[in-house]
C-alpha cells in the first residue's frame, strides 16, 4: 500500500476522532486506565526487584541469619507461613558468638530495640518513626552497611555497654543540618549518646530503611529499651572460599547445643540465607505481576468492547460519507482500512497516555522503597502491541460493515 494512502488514512482518522471527540476521549481513558494498571504496577515490581537484588547483593551470597522464626513473607495470601519458636535470648546469642569457631567466620548479634524512636539533638528532634538497632561491632560486615565517617563500636564498648551511636544519613541531615555530626550528642529516651560513626546512604528498600536507623550497643539497649521477651538475631558471614553449607551445618549443630536440644528434637530456630530471602520476595512479586496482568486484560477487554461500539456508531453516522467515497471510486479495501486506522489511532492514543501515567506512578512507588528510576522497555513494547491488537479487534467488524455498504443505499441514507 502506498505511503500517500496511509498518510490520507491517518489524516482522515484524526479528523473523525475530532468530530466525535467526547466518545473518543472516553474510550482513550478506558484504554489508558488498563495500560496504566499494567505498566504502573509492573514498573513498580521491576524497580522493587532491582532494589531487593541490590540490597541483598551488599550482604553477599555467604551470609545467613539465625532467628526464632522465618521471614514470614506473605503477599496476597501467598507464601510460606513460618512457625514461631521461643525467643533467642541475649545469653544464648552471646554463647553462640563466643563458641562459634568456624575459620574466618564473623558473628554479629542484633535486634530492633524500637521502630518508633524520637531522637533529639539540641533543639531539634525527629518524628517518632526512627529505628533503633541494638547490635555489636560486626554489624557492618554481616548486614551490608557502609561506614562513611567515623568508626564502628569497639569490643570494649560493646562489653561495657558504652553510650555511643551510629547515625543513618537521614537522621544525620535532620539532626545536624549543615554541620559535622561526629562527636556530637544525641538523646534517646532522655539518655545521652555520643555519635562516633555516620552511615552511608542505604536507601529504603523493601525490608530495609537504613537511612533512618540509629545503632547502639545491644548491651546498652537492654537498659534504655528494656523488654522481658526480646528475641535476638544472630547474623553470620562465612569466609569466601569455604562452603556455605558447611558453615551453616556447624552453626546449626552449635545452636542446638546452645538451646539444649536433645538429638531427637527438631530445631526450634530458623536459619535463612540472604539470597533465599531475596528470592522469596521476588517470587511473591511475580504473583503480583500475574494478578496485575489479569486486571489489565479485563480492563482492556472492556475498552475493546467500548471502542467497537463507538466504531459501529461511527459507521451508522457516516453512512452518507461512505456512500460518497464509494461513488467517487473508493474500494471496499480502502474503506475497511480507513476504519481500522481510526480504531488503531484511538487505541494507540490510550496506550501512550497509559504508558506515560504508568511509568510516572510506577517510579513514584519505586522511589518510596529506594528503587532506581526505571523504564520497562519490555512492558512498554507489550503495551503498544496490546493496544494495536485492541484497535484491530475492535475495528474489524465496523470496518467490515462499512466496506460492505451498498453505495446507492448509503447515498440515500438520512
Amino acid at each position: 500500500m502506498r505511503q500517500d494512502l496511509w498518510k490520507e488514512y491517518i489524516q482522515v482518522a484524526f479528523a473523525s476522532v475530532r468530530a466525535q471527540a467526547l466518545r473518543a476521549v472516553l474510550t482513550v481513558l478506558i484504554i489508558a486506565i488498563g495500560i496504566t494498571a499494567l505498566v504502573g504496577i509492573l514498573t513498580s515490581a521491576d524497580a522493587i526487584e532491582q532494589s531487593i537484588s541490590g540490597n541483598f547483593s551488599q550482604l553477599g551470597a555467604n551470609t545467613f541469619s539465625i532467628r526464632n522464626r522465618g521471614p514470614n513473607i506473605r503477599i496476597n495470601g501467598k507464601g510460606k507461613q513460618w512457625k514461631e519458636f521461643p525467643e533467642i535470648t541475649e545469653a544464648e546469642a552471646e554463647e553462640f558468638k563466643k563458641r562459634f569457631d568456624f575459620p574466618g567466620a564473623l558473628v554479629s548479634i542484633a535486634y530492633f530495640a524500637t521502630s518508633i524512636a524520637e531522637i533529639k539533638a539540641g533543639s531539634l528532634k525527629t518524628n517518632p518513626n526512627s529505628t533503633v538497632i541494638a547490635t555489636d561491632e560486626y554489624i557492618l560486615q554481616t548486614d551490608g552497611y557502609v561506614l562513611e565517617e567515623g568508626r564502628i563500636f569497639t569490643r570494649t564498648e560493646v562489653e561495657k555497654g558504652a553510650a555511643v551511636a551510629l547515625l543513618g544519613k537521614d537522621l544525620r541531615d535532620q539532626l545536624f543540618p549543615g554541620e559535622a555530626a561526629l562527636d556530637k550528642t544525641i538523646a534517646l529516651r532522655g539518655k545521652r549518646y555520643r555519635v562516633i560513626g555516620l552511615l552511608a546512604k542505604k536507601g529504603n528498600g523493601v525490608g530495609f530503611g537504613g537511612d533512618r536507623n540509629c545503632m547502639i550497643p545491644y548491651t546498652n539497649a537492654r537498659y534504655t529499651y528494656p523488654s522481658n521477651n526480646r528475641t535476638h538475631a544472630v547474623n553470620v558471614i562465612a569466609p569466601s572460599g569455604f562452603s556455605l553449607d558447611a558453615c551453616i551445618g556447624e552453626a546449626t549443630a552449635l545452636m542446638r547445643m546452645v538451646r539444649r536440644l536433645d538429638p531427637k528434637e527438631e530445631e526450634n530456630f530458623n536459619i535463612t540465607k540472604s539470597d533465599e530471602l531475596a528470592n522469596s520476595l521476588i517470587d511473591n512479586l511475580g504473583n503480583v505481576e500475574k494478578a496485575t496482568a489479569f486486571i489489565g486484560i479485563l480492563t482492556l477487554s472492556g475498552a475493546c468492547i467500548a471502542l467497537m461500539n463507538i466504531m459501529l456508531v461511527s459507521v451508522t453516522e457516516r453512512t452518507r460519507e461512505i456512500g460518497t467515497r464509494k461513488a467517487l471510486g473508493a474500494t471496499r479495501r480502502a474503506i475497511a482500512w480507513q476504519f481500522l486506522t481510526e480504531a488503531v489511532v484511538i487505541s494507540q492514543a490510550g496506550g501512550i497516555l497509559g504508558c506515560a501515567v504508568g511509568i510516572g506512578i510506577g517510579n513514584l512507588v519505586a522511589s518510596f522503597v529506594g528503587g532506581p528510576f526505571f523504564i520497562p522497555w519490555f512492558w512498554l513494547g507489550m503495551a503498544f502491541l496490546i493496544c494495536l491488537l485492541v484497535g484491530i479487534v475492535s475495528g474489524f467488524i465496523p470496518a467490515l460493515k462499512a466496506s460492505r455498504l451498498d453505495p446507492i443505499e448509503a447515498l440515500r441514507h438520512e
